[in-house]
């Protein structure tokens, strides 16, 4: 199973970045857990703060991955053009916030991505690519 974890603008700062919000534990510390957690994972990780690179990255990997986990971030609420890369794609989107969008500034109610993924999880930190993991592991079994 491959599975890509591509994050969009200013994921790299996690951990330094507002850690009421997103936490004190850098990415890059965290996708070790989760190799760890799941050996029989072939994991990419991709992260740009350039919608394009962002864009290119889905195309890409959303032929070459079973799967993928999207973090789009603030592109979530801006972004049509990362909503048509992912309806273009065969591989599965599963799209993951951090933070509960929901229960934050009303304009982050909006996503271009939802209506595109296979599902969404908000809110439950970086809990949430675990669970997205797992729901696509599941799709194989």
């Amino acid at each position: 199973m491959k599975i890509a974890i591509i994050n969009g603008p200013n994921l790299n700062l996690l951990g330094k970045r507002e850690t009421d919000i997103y936490g004190n534990m850098s990415f890059d510390k965290f996708l070790e857990q989760l190799k760890a957690k799941y050996p029989q994972v072939v994991f990419s990780y991709f992260q740009s703060n350039i919608e394009g690179e962002l864009i290119n990255e889905i195309q890409k990997a959303g032929y070459e991955y079973n799967g993928i986990v999207l973090n789009p971030a603030g592109y979530t609420h801006t972004s049509v053009a990362i909503g048509d890369a992912i309806a273009a794609i065969k591989a599965p989107v599963i799209e993951v916030h951090i933070s509960n969008v929901h229960a934050r500034e009303d304009f982050r109610k909006l996503s271009h991505v939802s209506g595109k993924a296979a599902g969404s999880i908000f809110g439950l930190g970086l809990k949430g690519y675990e669970l997205a993991v797992e729901y696509l592991l599941s799709r194989t079994s």
